[in-house]
């Protein structure tokens, strides 16, 4: 990854303080993201290549869980053993954050017992307070605002692929938190992105304005085939997050023209950050192509996680 990748010659960004707190991706600057996802390159190497990096020896990681997780919670688990540290699951049963507690005095007592603290949560403004009371860095796993640790690894994949960023990536689907954490990654990378939402469904025009401060704010559409042509990329999510189980009926058909098929594109890389509702917005045909690169967005969440922690813990 060169020095050039997500920086420029007026970014005084080098000389910022590393944060304490990683919420969503624009709590770097582009200098830090840059030096995140080449770490994010050499821990990967490192494994491949059957090197051992134990950056965090000996230190340990809170995951606080609200929601469940495959991918989140496995690769947190496995990136900290990998670095030598150690990873403690704190599930729903375990920890009732902001019911059997204040949230500030489960982030200042366990700031007492571990380095690093993780929350996957459904209220953005709990992973807020964690890290506003908390003395030890605290990522957000995912919240129902944004999933910024996802974006590290769409942006690993994509660099990986293209050699860099100079990609046009259509989204597809719903503007929900991957697609809003994704939006300040591409403006902070300088990613060519059009979004494509059904009417209702668009990203939050505080991202939109977000993203513009940082670069520039994507193209918006509610036409997919308009969004799709001339992409390199089409990346989707799926239309029922966790928790809207309710309103099923109504999304589906909202979302109605949405789905990312073989119809709809045209030998486009496609993207999804699972998990996949197949038959829904997105076929099993196109999950399953030459062209899906969705297994190493799900590998890379590791090794842009561990690229993230090593980096948070300055070592």
């Amino acid at each position: 990854m060169s020095d050039t990748d997500t920086t420029d010659d007026t970014d005084d960004s080098t000389a910022a303080e590393r944060p304490d707190a990683f919420l969503d991706v624009d709590d770097l600057t582009r200098q830090q993201l840059h030096e995140v996802l080449t770490r994010a390159t050499d821990l990967k190497e490192r494994q491949r290549r059957g090197k051992r990096h134990a950056l965090l020896e000996d230190e340990t990681l809170g995951m606080i869980f609200e929601k469940p997780s495959t991918r989140t919670r496995v690769s947190f688990e496995t990136g900290m053993t990998q670095l030598g540290g150690h990873a403690v699951f704190l599930g729903p049963d375990d920890i009732h954050l902001g019911h059997g507690e204040p949230v500030k005095d489960t982030a200042r007592a366990l700031s007492r017992y571990v380095d690093a603290i993780m929350a996957r949560t459904f209220d953005h403004s709990d992973v807020v307070e964690l890290a506003e009371y908390a003395d030890v860095p605290v990522v957000n796993g995912l919240t129902d605002d944004a999933h910024p640790c996802q974006t590290l690894a769409d942006l690993l994949t994509i660099h990986e692929r293209f050699d860099g960023f100079d990609v046009d990536v259509a989204w597809v689907g719903d503007g929900n938190n991957v697609c809003q954490s994704f939006v300040l990654g591409a403006a902070m990378t300088d990613i060519d992105l059009t979004v494509a939402t059904p009417e209702g469904y668009e990203v939050s025009e505080e991202h939109m304005a977000r993203a513009a401060e940082l670069g520039t704010a994507p193209e918006t559409t509610h036409d997919p085939e308009a969004a799709v042509d001339g992409a390199d990329v089409v990346y989707t999510d799926v239309w029922v997050s966790m928790g809207q189980e309710g309103r099923r009926a109504t999304k589906l058909e909202d979302f109605d023209g949405f789905q990312v098929s073989t119809a709809l594109l045209d030998d486009q890389y496609v993207m999804h950050c699972l998990p996949a509702h197949r038959g829904e917005e997105i076929t099993d045909a196109v999950l399953e192509s030459e062209g899906s690169i969705v297994w190493d967005q799900a590998e890379n969440r590791l090794h842009a996680q561990k690229g993230l922690l090593a980096y948070l813990r300055g070592v």
